[in-house]
């Protein structure tokens, strides 16, 4: 039977169970929190984790994917602190979260060496860890698939390729970035079924979302609660059209939820909520709202359900 690493040790893939695929325990800058630790609060962060990842076990969770690679703080250490404290089982990355930047580190090694680093993770530890990374990260966001991008894409895709692990690409559908990350996953020899196009729900533009779909990957409706993207109400029925069409063992429902993150200071992250910009954002918000609401419209049933929260994580995480 298959197995899955998480920050606790490998599990078989028939104990993942009900699971969130896109949160994040904790999101910050890792070379601000390295320079001036003081200004952090790890107690506040681990606490603020607790309540996140405890709100969504009382709602069934069993299990939770936090794509947070390099240049989002990942740290697999503060991931197990919390997996230890809840009983949720964390599934960690390797790759890089950046829209254009490349150390100089990386900007002067070829694909192939970048590559070896995400192998690594994967096959040997995180951080000097023994905890093993179980998919990849990468993303494209406004700038588009550039140079610096596609080169992580490429690396990614090969250390797919040596590994077998599964691939989870940040994408931006308003310049339309997916396709083309796509295509480059394909032209390393990707198996579709190993990657998964996030962030494809921040358009309701379902022929654009089909066209992704029929290449074969996953696609992630991930950002509930981030109003600023796209309002709950079309992404409902977003989805409701998804769901109709017979697309449901491709699709993914999440949040992209940050316990904490460091973007941004306190009076903006309120001034957010008090605009609407964000809207109840919390690891729980598919659970209280999202689905009620699909199964309102008669597009979601129990067999959907767990297709969407059961099925399709353990498959793309093991395909």
């Amino acid at each position: 039977m298959p197995s899955v690493e998480t920050v606790q040790g490998p599990v078989e893939d028939s104990e993942l169970g009900l699971t969130l695929v896109h949160e994040h325990v904790r999101f910050r800058d890792e070379a601000v929190a390295a320079e001036w630790p003081a200004r952090y609060d790890d107690q506040l962060e681990f606490d603020a984790a607790l309540v996140a990842v405890n709100a969504a076990k009382q709602r069934g969770v069993r299990s939770i994917v936090d794509p947070t690679a390099m240049f989002g703080g990942r740290d697999v250490g503060f991931m197990k602190r919390v997996a230890d404290a809840t009983g949720v089982r964390i599934i960690a990355c390797t790759g890089i979260y950046s829209y254009d930047y490349l150390p100089h580190y990386f900007e002067n090694r070829d694909i192939d060496v970048m590559a070896d680093h995400f192998v690594e993770d994967i096959e040997v530890g995180v951080q000097g860890t023994d905890i093993k990374a179980a998919f990849l990260k990468c993303a494209a966001d406004a700038p588009g698939v550039t140079e610096h991008v596609e080169k992580i894409h490429r690396a990614v895709a090969r250390a797919s390729l040596q590994t077998g692990a599964s691939i989870m690409a940040h994408s931006m559908p308003a310049v339309a970035t997916g396709p083309r990350q796509v295509e480059i996953f394909e032209e390393e020899g990707v198996d579709p079924a190993k990657i998964q196009i996030a962030h494809c729900g921040d358009t309701d533009e379902i022929d654009y979302i089909e066209g992704l779909l029929a290449r074969g990957v996953y696609v992630g409706l991930d950002r509930y609660g981030l109003e600023m993207y796209l309002p709950m109400d079309r992404r409902n029925a977003t989805a409701a059209e998804l769901l109709r069409r017979g697309h449901a063992e491709r699709l993914m429902i999440s949040q992209d939820f940050c316990a904490t993150i460091d973007w941004f200071p306190p009076e903006a992250e309120e001034m957010f909520e008090t605009s609407g910009a964000i809207r109840n954002w919390s690891m729980t918000l598919v659970f209280d709202e999202v689905v009620p609401a699909l199964r309102e419209m008669g597009a979601m049933d129990d067999a959907s359900y767990d297709t969407i929260f059961v099925e399709n994580p353990r498959r793309w995480l093991t395909a």
